[in-house]
């Protein structure tokens, strides 16, 4: 069990039982999934996206899905059926680890970085962060990176309502504002 996964059961089910008035602590919101995206839209070489390929999977320790494009823009270049994303879906422990190690390195390293905005959170709690360098994350360190790209992560909880997420989310550490 990793330490963000009992710091929630220790620290935040509690909180969040007082907080809101839950009574049972199956019926506080929980944190569901963890998807890390990324676009190749612009890549065409198959080096590069074999590059971000390798690049998500040391990050997130599981293999990315292609994303291919549900239909054709004219505008960017695009078919329908071509690669133009990886994602991954991370659950259970590996999601656990993932959080963790955003939280405490990757988050802190962006550059100028003031605090999580709560506008970066939906009507139902999930939270989005876009980071502009892979390199923040620490599986980065020592790894020859030939050019540097951008993903986005979302984090989904079981939350009905924006305040649970926010709430939830800063009793596991998240630096929100």
């Amino acid at each position: 069990m990793s330490e963000l996964q009992k710091k929630y059961l220790k620290e935040a089910v509690p909180a969040m039982q007082k907080a809101f008035g839950y009574k049972n602590p199956m019926a506080v919101p929980r944190i569901a999934k963890v998807v890390v995206n990324s676009g190749v839209g612009r890549l065409r070489d198959e080096k590069q996206m074999s590059i971000v390929r390798h690049a998500l999977a040391l990050i997130t320790g599981q293999a990315p899905s292609p994303r291919p494009a549900r239909q054709a823009i004219a505008a960017f270049k695009t078919r329908r059926g071509l690669i133009i994303g990886y994602r991954v879906t991370l659950r259970g422990r590996r999601m656990w680890d993932f959080l963790g190690r955003l939280v405490n390195v990757a988050i802190p390293r962006q550059r100028d970085f003031q605090g999580l905005e709560p506008k970066s959170f939906d009507a139902r709690g999930n939270l989005t962060v876009g980071f502009r360098e892979h390199i923040v994350f620490p599986e980065m360190i020592g790894e020859d990176v030939p050019f540097i790209f951008g993903l986005e992560v979302t984090i989904v909880t079981s939350a009905k309502h924006r305040e649970e997420g926010i709430t939830l989310l800063k009793l596991l550490g998240f630096p929100i504002k």
